[in-house]
């Protein structure tokens, strides 16, 4: 596939960028490697954090700019591209000032002797990353990373170029030396050579379950570590005692921000039965209010989906779906009258567990409703799935929502809010949405080695 910009809201070539040969690629793992090998990353942590502090200082500075690139590209909201850039910031500069404490050698009591583990990088990590967050992936990978002193090689979604490019300068600008951060525009055959080669330690992959299988799979053949975050079918539920009013505009904004296209957006809607009604009246009001339009005109509230591809796919998830039975409350159609990539938000009720939908994620603003008579038919219908990231539950009662959170098979569940991020918290999930841990003081540790030293008593 090329590496192509195409804006999203009216389809027009942007322009197209050169793919990495071979070649190249051997230069960049070698440089990778060898910068491993030397002081910038066996030696003192504070010359890698300097980098991630103007990383961080970088970046803010140059928000409005950064935000109409992300923008232009795959046609996020600029409000919300805004806040992905200044999000990108912020994980530079968390990484920055904790990262040194996170990896500090921890004592263990011992009768063998003075025991502690001890957290060293470990080489190359090679990561695939995807389109719908262009900064905010990358330096999920990158700051953890580079505070450690592991190299890193990125393969970014082909239609996000322009990012992928930037990213990179701006590492670059913030002073990281050559092989610290490499953009890589290769093809899969290019990754699994790359994934396959011995100085390639790790590997981490955001993106779809097809993907992440491959990926995987070829990780595992060569016995590599390797963290996937996949995609989500993720659970917004209102109980009976919920604030109504805003359940229904949280739950909006949970399905349609993006355009929808998000892992941990709000996709199936389990209402309780006695506020059914009410919720699905007051959520299909704020559908049909959103306005669909330019996402670099501050008054749209809709904007393209990525691409031409993912507007095809989804109104064929959709018909499918009618077909096997559900009902189509509001929108279901793409926008016809547009030369952009836009499709209808959408909300479904009546889906059985034979219709394909049921265990499909839909990657657009479509919504799926369903009904329950109490908690234990929440939970029933919350576990059944492939998936496992995230959710939300909105109830007043505290020490109820605290029973449900626990079980739910899901890696984050939030309570009276939105699926959310941040810095300081563990990203990830369980089942077919992947394995380990982004953020926090988790994530720096996935891909380090943590290293048992044992002294032993004199005898």
């Amino acid at each position: 596939m090329p590496y192509q910009t195409i804006n999203p809201f009216n389809n027009k070539l942007i322009k197209e960028y050169q793919t990495h040969n071979d070649r190249h690629v051997e230069q960049a793992l070698e440089t990778a490697h060898q910068l491993y090998k030397s002081d910038w990353a066996q030696g003192d942590i504070k010359q890698r954090l300097n980098v991630l502090h103007k990383l961080s200082d970088i970046i803010s500075s140059r928000v409005e700019e950064l935000a109409k690139g992300i923008s232009i590209e795959m046609g996020k909201l600029i409000e919300q591209s805004r806040a992905e850039v200044q999000l990108t910031a912020d994980i530079a500069k968390y990484y920055a000032e904790n990262a040194e404490e996170f990896l500090k050698p921890v004592s263990y009591k011992s009768n063998l002797g003075e025991a502690w583990v001890e957290h060293s990088p470990i080489g190359v990590i090679m990561a695939v990353e995807p389109w719908n967050f262009p900064f905010y992936q990358l330096i999920r990978v990158l700051a953890p990373n580079l505070a450690s002193g592991n190299s890193v090689l990125v393969k970014h979604a082909s239609i996000v170029p322009h990012s992928a490019e930037t990213f990179e300068k701006l590492i670059t600008e913030a002073g990281a030396p050559k092989g610290a951060y490499t953009n890589l525009f290769i093809s899969q055959d290019q990754v699994s050579a790359i994934i396959d080669d011995d100085r390639v330690q790790g590997v981490a992959l955001t993106g779809s379950e097809k993907a992440g299988a491959v990926v995987a799979s070829r990780a595992a053949s060569k016995l590599k570590k390797s963290t996937l975050e996949l995609g989500g079918n993720d659970i917004f539920a209102v109980l009976e005692d919920a604030d109504i009013d805003h359940a229904a505009k949280v739950g909006a904004q949970a399905r349609v921000a993006n355009a929808g296209q998000v892992c941990t957006a709000a996709k199936r809607f389990i209402i309780h039965e006695k506020v059914a009604d009410e919720f699905l009246k007051k959520f299909t009001q704020h559908f049909k209010e959103l306005k669909i339009g330019d996402p670099l005109d501050e008054k749209t509230t809709l904007g393209p989906l990525s691409s031409a591809d993912a507007v095809n796919t989804l109104t064929k998830q959709v018909k499918e779906a009618v077909k096997h039975g559900a009902k189509v409350l509001v929108g279901g159609e793409p926008v016809s009258n547009n030369p952009g990539n836009f499709f209808e938000a959408t909300v479904l009720t009546g889906i059985t567990r034979d219709n394909p939908a049921y265990f499909e994620e839909f990657f657009g603003p479509v919504a799926q409703v369903y009904v329950v008579k109490n908690d234990e038919e929440l939970v029933k219908l919350a576990n059944d799935s492939h998936y496992g990231l995230g959710g939300a539950l909105f109830t007043r009662d505290l020490t109820r929502a605290r029973k449900l959170a626990s079980k739910i098979e899901t890696g984050m569940v939030y309570v009276n809010s939105l699926t959310n991020t941040a810095p300081e918290l563990p990203f990830g999930g369980v089942k077919r949405s992947g394995f380990g841990r982004e953020l926090s003081d988790l994530g720096i540790k996935e891909f380090v080695n943590q290293k048992l030293v044992v002294l032993a008593e004199k005898s």
